[in-house]
């Protein structure tokens, strides 16, 4: 089983921002349907949109148009940063991958709220950034409370626009079934999705995943190193679950694949990375696949463009 060197940083975080699965990827429930689901081509003609409001208490920015605003959010005893970049009408929230904080998105946000007029909304998850740290094994419960606490606490309960890059499709996913009428809709950014995780792959990840768990526990403290670990825990039993989750009917979503994928070093992997996307977006109605050519799986920065694109045509689309 080949393995991926950590060469670059976006390389190494597709070890604890895939949640350990982007060493190898395997096969999914998509094997042997050769239909592709519909593909978009990756142009760039910049859509309005707009946002919703946030109700947090202020800052000295407060009311500032394109400015970031950190907004602590307190939930289930600990504490959680949101970057607010106030707007008016519709919400816009980037979720980064595992082991990356809102920092990740700091070169889309200005454009990105220019474009749209939209209030767009990062925030760290616990360990990361500016947030604290909760000890103890990775749960997507937790990280779909948190990100649910934080926006009724800003007031964006209707036409959120939400945006998951790698790790973060997990969360996108549970929340997604869990609060649909929050939702106008999604863009999925080389998302982990459900149909990648059979048994079988669970297996081979977790067994291929075992020298950077170990190198990671020699510096636990290292925040990229604690979210590999805590997702190591309960690895098991947590993707056999989101296997089974089936994203809500009535969000639109647009999947975005990269070219080369987590594991362009295994063309076996990385076809198999391909085709679960491929399978979840024809799994469902208002879904649609979009490829990033010549991409890596740090899209955002390799393609931004074409993120720039599916997010603000997400957005402007008619809430339901």
């Amino acid at each position: 089983m080949s393995r991926i060197s950590l060469k670059h940083r976006s390389t190494y975080r597709a070890l604890s921002a895939l949640a350990l699965l982007t060493l190898t990827v395997g096969a999914v429930t998509a094997c042997g349907e050769n239909d592709p689901a519909p593909e978009q081509s990756a142009s760039h003609p910049a859509k309005p949109a707009a946002s919703h409001p946030a109700k947090a208490s202020a800052s000295p920015a407060a009311g500032r148009p394109g400015v970031s605003k950190l907004r602590m959010i307190t939930n289930d005893g600990h504490r959680v940063a949101f970057h607010v970049t106030q707007g008016k009408g519709r919400t816009i929230v980037l979720d980064s991958g595992g082991g990356e904080d809102s920092s990740y998105w700091n070169d889309l946000v200005p454009e990105l709220h220019a474009d749209t007029g939209a209030t767009v909304i990062t925030y760290d998850r616990p360990g990361l950034g500016r947030s604290d740290v909760v000890p103890g094994a990775w749960k997507v419960e937790s990280a779909v409370s948190d990100l649910k606490a934080g926006l009724e606490q800003l007031g964006a309960t209707e036409n959120v626009t939400l945006v998951s890059h790698s790790q973060a499709g997990e969360i996108a996913n549970y929340f997604a079934k869990e609060n649909p009428k929050m939702l106008s809709g999604a863009v999925l950014v080389d998302a982990n999705l459900p149909p990648l995780f059979t048994d079988e792959e669970i297996a081979r990840l977790v067994a291929a995943s075992g020298p950077q768990v170990d190198a990671a526990k020699k510096d636990p403290d290292d925040p990229r190193n604690r979210q590999l670990l805590s997702t190591a825990e309960n690895y098991v039993p947590t993707h056999r679950a989101f296997h089974k989750v089936a994203w809500p009917a009535t969000v639109p979503a647009t999947v975005i694949v990269s070219e080369k994928t987590p594991l362009e070093a295994s063309p076996v992997d990385a076809q198999r990375w391909r085709d679960a996307a491929a399978t979840f977006a024809k799994s469902g109605p208002d879904r649609t696949l979009v490829t990033a050519e010549g991409s890596s799986h740090d899209v955002p920065k390799d393609r931004p463009d074409l993120v720039l694109k599916e997010i603000e045509g997400m957005a402007a689309t008619p809430a339901s």
